[in-house]
């Protein structure tokens, strides 16, 4: 097994990003490997649109280099585009619009289109919608009906080739679960593992300029399945108090469960607020938006892992888990 080098990957993504950025507009960049770019008014004809794209291939092969294939698909809105651009993975290069749908997808499951989860998919079968043709066909307000949201809406205008802007979303929360590598299934190292995580969100806290007001972890093992649990805590970025909190919590865990072979673990720091909305408090006796003496510390200690390397410096002992073992 090859570990992955999370710290490369996003110097690559940002490195082609500016390179894009030089020829066409990277309107969001999505993921690690997945931009959204859109194309200037003289662009729009899918003549030029297929030229352009046909750049920006070349221009990724030529600064990432000849092994980093490129997947682009055009659409005249982000869902079209993102569906066209899996259809002829890893190195092609397909369109979508009303011109060719929905016959171009007729093939293709219900549930392979992003967005249609299961939950989704159960009620789309139950309303009589079992094909992407059917749900293209439909009316747009009986998708709100069957989503009882108004994205299903949304979604299904978008699937028939309106330009629906995004919404801007707001972050909840700072956190992450690993999936556990076999030797870090014991209580110790999942415990440890856990503190890193710890370390790992309170340290982007602080960079997003937050606070978090609850904290919580989940936990899977066997035989037990999932537990998870959680504390309210004044408004903080404190690491020191965070894994104080995740101590607690681990403690309160094993008592009722004793389990012993850990499968995940995750950590939350929910209830978000901006350092700058922080006020006085009776039990945190500080000036509007400042910060604690602890909380300085930990901006300290995050300059320094960013000037040296990660885990340069660390709260007490923890076990980095870097690799593919990770999900959320």
């Amino acid at each position: 097994m090859v570990g992955a080098r999370h710290k490369v990957c996003v110097r690559m993504n940002q490195k082609i990003a500016k390179a894009i950025d030089k020829i066409a507009e990277v309107e969001r960049i999505r993921s690690v490997d997945e931009f959204q770019i859109r194309l200037s008014a003289v662009d729009h004809e899918l003549d030029r649109a297929i030229a352009k794209a046909q750049e920006i291939k070349s221009l990724i092969k030529a600064e990432a280099g000849p092994f980093i294939g490129a997947s682009v698909g055009l659409g005249p809105n982000h869902l079209l585009a993102k569906i066209a651009g899996k259809l002829e993975k890893p190195d092609g290069l397909s369109w979508l619009s009303p011109n060719n749908m929905p016959d171009r997808l007729a093939d293709m499951p219900l549930d392979k289109l992003p967005g249609i989860a299961k939950g989704v998919h159960r009620k789309l079968n139950a309303a009589g919608v079992y094909t992407i043709p059917d749900l293209y066909r439909i009316d747009p307000r009986h998708a709100r009906m069957i989503w009882r949201s108004v994205e299903g809406e949304r979604f299904v205008r978008a699937l028939q080739g309106e330009d629906i802007p995004l919404v801007p979303t707001r972050r909840n929360g700072y956190g992450n679960t690993k999936v556990l590598a076999p030797e870090n299934r014991s209580l110790p190292n999942a415990y440890f593992v856990s503190r890193w995580l710890v370390e790992k969100a309170t340290a982007r806290l602080r960079r997003d300029g937050y606070l978090a007001r609850h904290f919580s972890i989940q936990v899977s093992c066997r035989p037990k399945g999932w537990w998870t649990d959680g504390i309210s805590t004044f408004p903080s970025q404190d690491t020191m108090h965070f894994l104080e909190l995740n101590r607690v919590l681990w403690r309160r865990f094993y008592d009722r469960t004793g389990c012993r072979d850990y499968m995940s673990v995750g950590v939350q720091l929910g209830r978000i607020q901006r350092l700058e909305d922080r006020v006085p408090d009776l039990f945190l006796p500080l000036p509007q938006a400042s910060k604690t003496e602890r909380e300085k510390l930990g901006k300290v200690v995050d300059n320094i892992n960013r000037r040296f390397g990660p885990d340069t410096v660390s709260f007490g002992h923890s076990k980095p888990h870097y690799g593919f073992f990770e999900k959320g």
